[in-house]
């Protein structure tokens, strides 16, 4: 009998104890056509609500690439190179397994100008651990990259996967990170079904309209050879390429209109 009460007890703190989450959201939205935004339902007004961004919505034709870099297949060098020779800034996310396997790309990124973003250690589902687990995770990233570069502090974090809820969210802002997602992106980080550099080209200019926040992967060749054309070809129709600094600057201004 008193086994049976003690079980019923340990039974009972477990359920109280176990942290009640939220459950989990993918990014997403309907893709824009035209020069029109994408359409993120719901999404918008969660993340205005904590701080985050997918795109600029001040209707300025300037476009804020971005980059996710979990490993590295080759091709990120040559997306550098093309950023310095077009004088294009990016902010490029990292994990830490990049961190440790291409320490000398992360140098060269911060060297360059471009500004490193959190991916989090071991690229977790955020949704899925504890407050303090996260806050190791950006951690370690944090540290490790202030070891190897100049910049000594992380503003920006893209939840790794894109899984995210209100509870990630707002402990991201809570650590004093800025939650990055996009409004561009296409399949792109399967490298054993890379289509040519054209079809890359395609799906970004397809969904182009002013504000964008693109997101591209570095592991993809066509990606790494369609940026030059991208870049050219979207300044021939008057956009301008910004850092997300420039973007959180608009934000801060007492003259910003309606922001999410």
């Amino acid at each position: 009998m008193k086994k049976r009460f003690l079980l019923s007890l340990i039974l009972i703190m477990a359920i109280f104890t176990i942290p009640m989450t939220a459950s989990a959201e993918g990014w997403g939205y309907k893709r824009s056509n035209g020069e029109t935004p994408p359409d993120v339902g719901r999404y918008g007004p969660l993340l205005q609500k904590h701080g985050g961004f997918y795109i600029d919505p001040s209707g300025d034709k300037e476009i804020y690439l971005t980059f996710d870099n979990g490993y590295e297949k080759g091709y990120t060098g040559k997306i550098l190179d093309v950023l310095k020779e077009k004088n294009v800034p990016a902010a490029f996310f990292v994990t830490g397994h990049y961190i440790k396997s291409a320490p000398e790309l992360v140098q060269r990124m911060a060297r360059e100008g471009h500004i490193l973003g959190n991916h989090s250690w071991h690229h977790p589902d955020f949704t899925t651990v504890s407050k303090s687990r996260m806050k190791e995770e950006l951690g370690k990233v944090e540290k490790a990259v202030a070891k190897i570069t100049d910049q000594d502090e992380m503003m920006y974090l893209r939840p790794p996967r894109g899984t995210f809820n209100e509870q990630t969210l707002k402990w991201s802002n809570e650590l004093g990170y800025v939650s990055a997602f996009w409004s561009i992106a296409f399949v792109d980080w399967n490298t054993n079904r890379q289509k040519g550099w054209e079809y890359a080209y395609k799906n970004v200019m397809k969904q182009i309209h002013p504000g964008a926040v693109i997101l591209l992967h570095s592991v993809s060749e066509d990606n790494a050879i369609a940026l030059e054309h991208m870049i050219d070809d979207l300044r021939k129709e008057g956009y301008t390429f910004k850092s997300l600094d420039h973007l959180m600057m608009k934000k801060l201004l007492p003259e910003s209109v309606y922001w999410y």
